[in-house]
């Protein structure tokens, strides 16, 4: 169980990464082009702390774990996912996109897994 949620923490992990990251980078308006239609309903400012909440769920799933360092903020990130994913599905169901509302609740299902296994059975402090 330890090596399958190591496994799903690194695959959000990189998946938040990337797509935090590109939000950061890009403007806007290249980022509705780009097909994501959901930043016509957000100001640029909330499109930036959003990505910056990705990009540190991202690095919270996977360093204090493997550093060693606080191991309790791997299933805080998780639960930090699993609200954005909340705020996801929302969005998403306002803008009746059913087909990333689906994506957003497999993504989810695994950081609410990763916080129940982190926080659980397979806790680091344990």
């Amino acid at each position: 169980m330890n090596i399958a949620l190591w496994i799903i923490a690194g695959l959000l992990a990189t998946a938040f990464l990337v797509a935090g990251a590109m939000m950061l980078a890009q403007p806007k308006e290249k980022l509705a082009a780009s097909g994501l239609g959901f930043v016509d309903d957000f100001s640029a400012r909330t499109i930036k702390v959003i990505g910056t909440l990705k990009v540190l769920a991202a690095v919270g799933l996977i360093l204090p774990a493997a550093l060693d360092i606080a191991p309790v903020v791997v299933p805080l990130a998780a639960v930090g996912l699993v609200l954005l994913m909340v705020g996801a599905i929302i969005t998403h169901l306002r803008r009746q996109e059913a087909q990333s509302v689906m994506a957003n609740l497999v993504v989810l299902t695994l950081a609410v897994l990763v916080a129940w296994g982190r926080f659980g059975p397979q806790s680091f402090t344990s």
